[in-house]
């Protein structure tokens, strides 16, 4: 590998930073950006501090989110129910973020919770009957 040594997710430097990059993909992708955007209307300057705080807690072990994640998620489902093609290119858009630009430990720690949330999620929501 002639490349440079990627960094890993093991500082809140590199974490903000890789939820930030995989935030622009997510908001600039044709299936995921009007869940964000017309869906739930996030405000960015709201929503991506919590974000980074909650991946921070997942990876680091930070104390800075207290959020319950499932019943936010639960109340946009209810907006619009999310499918498994939306969590499985959710997933595709966070993998590819980490191979861009990480590797590591962290990463690949990341990369599992990431698999875990996706499941979780889709299997916790209520189906809708279209699937």
């Amino acid at each position: 590998m002639s490349q440079p040594l990627q960094p890993d997710l093991d500082s809140r430097q590199q974490v903000e930073q890789f939820v930030d990059r995989f935030y622009q993909r997510v908001l600039a992708d044709e299936q995921l950006a009007p869940i964000f955007l017309d869906v739930a209307s996030i405000d960015l300057e709201v929503h991506l501090p919590h974000i980074r705080n909650y991946w921070c807690k997942l990876l680091l072990g930070e104390q800075n989110y207290r959020r319950h994640t499932m019943n936010i998620h639960r109340a946009l489902h209810a907006q619009r129910p999310l499918t498994r093609a939306d969590f499985d290119r959710w997933l595709e858009l966070f993998t590819a973020t980490l191979d861009q630009y990480y590797s590591g430990p962290y990463t690949e720690k990341a990369r599992r919770i990431a698999t875990a949330i996706a499941a979780n999620m889709q299997q916790s929501l209520p189906e809708n009957t279209d699937s």
